[in-house]
């Protein structure tokens, strides 16, 4: 029984880097699902890179940098029907210098992760406006929360709080002509490739996992399977939202064993 109604639905699936990444598990259980799936990758070199994984799916490169590719990706993607959703599973941040203070944040650096990390999600909807089926689905990946002040995810935050504000004012513009939703899953801190290469996200990963309510990390699959409900039928009374996937980590930081793990290491007092 397809209980998503997915089954024979088409979705552009964008940001897949590997198999670690929520990109490629939502490619997995939409195929699982028999839904169509057409991936957009970043470079010419990550297309090379994944397309024999992939297949049969077919995969197009898109630097979002590039308001150019991402109006050529609207007219290549016209030529497959009618789209039932999108993806947007891309974000990056120039850490190269290593973590400092937020007030210490480069222009230069802020105004490229803005760029790619949000404004792509607004330009690739409106390239695909005129290609989405009515009632189409689009999914961003988000955090958990963009107001805790975790120093290893650097100025990230605040990039990702203009994503999610830019998911409601999707939602509200897109449903002056079209039926097509917009959402977010805010993910906790999750074990993937981007993720290593943030500085101290390791410690900050394993805080995570000791503070959900079950005691084991947050799986990317779960993830994934957010984002899937998102994009089914199953959830079409959800609009403009961020569901938080965190395994309950988020109202857990007064966790017992936490608190005594924390004072039996001298900090308290």
């Amino acid at each position: 029984m397809d209980f998503l109604g997915l089954a024979g639905k088409r979705f552009v699936v964008t940001g897949v880097a590997n198999k670690k990444s929520v990109a490629w598990h939502v490619h997995k259980q939409l195929r699982e699902c028999g839904a169509e799936v057409i991936h957009v990758v970043r470079s010419a070199e990550r297309k090379a890179q994944l397309e024999s994984a992939l297949a049969p799916s077919p995969v197009y490169v898109c630097d979002v940098e590039k308001p150019e590719e991402i109006a050529a990706l609207g007219d290549t993607l016209a030529t497959h029907g009618p789209l039932d959703g999108l993806v947007h599973s891309i974000a990056f941040a120039n850490f190269s210098k290593g973590l400092r203070p937020f007030d210490e944040t480069e222009r230069a650096d802020f105004l490229q992760a803005i760029d790619i990390s949000c404004y792509s999600l607004v330009a690739l909807a409106r390239a695909l406006k005129p290609h989405f089926a009515r009632d189409a689905s689009v999914v961003t990946i988000s955090i958990s929360s963009t107001t805790i002040a975790a120093e290893s995810y650097g100025y990230m935050a605040p990039i990702k709080a203009a994503l999610d504000s830019a998911v409601v004012f999707l939602a509200k513009s897109f449903s002056t002509t079209t039926s097509v939703r917009f959402n977010a899953v805010k993910a906790g801190p999750l074990k993937t490739s981007a993720s290593a290469g943030i500085p101290g996200y390791l410690d900050n990963y394993l805080y995570a996992e000791g503070a959900t309510l079950r005691h084991a990390a947050l799986k990317t699959e779960e993830v994934a399977s957010t984002a899937v409900f998102l994009l089914s039928p199953r959830s079409s009374g959800i609009n403009g939202q961020g569901l938080v996937v965190d395994a309950g980590m988020g109202f857990n930081f007064f966790d017992r064993e936490i608190v005594k793990r924390f004072n039996a290491g001298g900090s308290g007092s």
